[in-house]
């Protein structure tokens, strides 16, 4: 394991990684006529649900968590762009439709955003938590 990561729970990641697979879920099927609405935006929410994920189990500082998200974003992709290039067909429906089929660079583009939407989030979280008043003792 990385140094200065370690296995923990938080419920409260949990439950955001739910609520942002059921937008996901949401955005996969009712919005499948959305066009660019449901793929560009739904690429840039699953680098936030991956974080989430990760964040929900491994206590680690927020880049480096959030560069494993991108980096799993940047590898379906390149999984995408194999496929792609040596012809291949993934034959389950729900699969084709979890990781995609089509390489493309606005994807790319949309895992970088969210990527610094995770950053910014974290870092607007961050200041909050540290402008709050912390209660004395008497």
């Amino acid at each position: 394991m990385i140094r200065g990561m370690r296995w923990r729970f938080d419920p409260l990641s949990l439950a955001w990684a739910v609520a942002l697979f059921l937008v996901l879920v949401l955005l996969a099927t009712v919005g499948a006529r959305w066009g660019w609405l449901r793929s560009f935006f739904g690429d840039v929410l699953a680098v936030a649900w991956v974080y989430v994920v990760f964040k929900a189990f491994v206590a680690a500082r927020v880049l480096p968590l959030a560069l494993a998200a991108l980096g799993v974003g940047l590898a379906v992709e390149l999984g995408q762009f194999v496929a792609s290039a040596w012809h291949l067909h993934i034959p389950n429906r729900a699969l084709r439709i979890v990781l995609g089929s089509t390489p493309d660079a606005w994807d790319v583009l949309a895992y970088l955003i969210g990527f610094a939407v995770v950053l910014a989030i974290e870092a607007r979280c961050a200041a909050f938590r540290a402008a709050r008043p912390r209660a004395s003792a008497p």
